[in-house]
């Protein structure tokens, strides 16, 4: 379980990684929602999930740490989750404000100009 729980921190991390340094508005939206999704597998892991055991007292289980799960990446991580989704909201709005600003939905506002010769542009050779 371990394994496949580090696996899948790495390859969310290296989609978020990857899709923040794009050029476009919505690409940085979705790398840093997949940052968010390993950020919450990451807390979540660092409680050692169990399975099989209550992460709230339970009748007739003795109050040990033995018995039970920690409460607290549980609670970090819902929070997490819903602090993530305010901010990709927010994102979302400034990236659709932005395009309609700026007619383009790059980064910095300015699209790269492609290289071309003067014989394709309109207008030369006229």
């Amino acid at each position: 379980m371990e394994l496949a729980l580090a696996s899948a921190i790495g390859v969310l991390a290296g989609i978020g990684i990857y899709l923040l340094l794009r050029a476009r508005s919505f690409d940085v939206i979705l790398g840093m929602t997949f940052l968010s999704y390993a950020t919450n597998l990451l807390i979540f892991s660092a409680g050692r999930p169990v399975i099989g055991k209550a992460p709230v007292l339970k009748d007739g289980v003795a109050t040990s740490l033995a018995h039970y799960t920690d409460p607290l990446p549980q609670a970090l991580v819902l929070t997490a989750i819903v602090i993530a989704f305010a901010m990709t909201a927010v994102s979302i709005v400034l990236a659709m404000r932005s395009r309609s600003d700026n007619n383009s939905d790059h980064v910095d506002a300015h699209e790269p100009e492609l290289p071309a010769d003067d014989a394709t542009k309109p207008g030369a050779g006229a």
